[in-house]
């Protein structure tokens, strides 16, 4: 019995619009349990004060600083390689095998459990070159673990470019590279500048890599070499010893809001710049 095409089409989008909306119920679920239990703790104060007593009480000041430290620098690190490298891929480099290792070692990178990036930075940062548990050897380690997602988006991002693009500045006199950099990056802004803000929003939520490499330490980090904790470090630290869990929650909703805050103003920043740019 064959369905009518008119039938068939309303129950395959009845379909989609159901598993979206179970998406999207899901998502509305862990946003409503953490805001409830976690916002009535959250204050001035419990951002601004150091945690005491192993976290117990106190606030989350110097989880917050650790949390911006090592973040930023996984960002400046990561960046400029991932364009960097999106950017040999698309236009100084030919389909080839070489291209597709790339791309086949960027995907297995991708693929790797933080865990396991966890101990390889615990070997390669904390004992081989000496950083120990620190600022430093947890970007680092948070850098190539968001390395391929800039990778991927930003060479999505400018394979979009138009090739006529190319073209008129080949024929107006352009090198190769004064076309890249005033024409073909303007053009892939916004899809370059989506994938990194992802990027920090996967990094303000990684947990494992971060217990192996920047350590726990509840002291503010005055350099990169210091051990620092991270928000959703002290949330899992929190969680796990039943230490205080009103504090716990408190530091996930404050961690929940700020990668909420990134996702959005990521899909603001892309509207604008398709906006200035189309």
């Amino acid at each position: 019995m064959r369905l009518d095409p008119r039938v068939s089409q309303a129950l395959i989008k009845a379909l989609l619009w159901t598993l979206t909306g179970f998406t999207l119920l899901i998502l509305i679920v862990i946003i409503v349990n953490i805001s409830v239990e976690g916002l009535p703790r959250v204050s001035l104060g419990f951002l601004t004060q150091e945690p005491h007593d192993m976290g117990r009480s106190g606030g989350i000041f110097s989880t917050v600083v650790a949390t911006a430290y090592i973040t930023l620098l996984a960002i400046a690190v990561a960046t400029p390689l991932g364009v960097g490298t999106a950017i040999y891929l698309t236009e100084y480099t030919r389909e080839s095998w070489m291209t597709r290792l790339i791309r086949f070692g960027a995907e297995c990178l991708a693929g790797v459990p933080s865990i396991i990036l966890g101990l390889f930075g615990f070997v390669l940062f904390v004992l081989k070159l000496g950083f120990g548990w620190s600022v430093l050897s947890g970007g680092l380690t948070l850098a190539i673990m968001v390395l391929p997602i800039i990778i991927r988006t930003s060479e999505e991002a400018i394979k979009a470019v138009p090739e006529d693009y190319r073209v008129v500045c080949s024929s107006l006199g352009l090198s190769k590279w004064q076309t890249i950099t005033h024409i073909v990056l303007p053009s892939a802004l916004p899809g370059i500048t989506t994938g990194v803000m992802l990027s920090v929003g996967r990094s303000l939520g990684e947990t494992a890599v971060l217990l192996f490499t920047a350590g726990a330490a509840l002291r503010t980090p005055v350099s990169l070499f210091d051990s620092g904790r991270t928000m959703a470090v002290h949330f899992y630290i929190l969680a796990r010893e039943g230490l205080s869990m009103p504090n716990a929650y408190g530091t996930a909703a404050v961690l929940m809001f700020s990668i909420l805050f990134i996702n959005l103003a990521a899909y603001g920043l892309m509207q604008r710049l398709m906006r200035r740019f189309s």
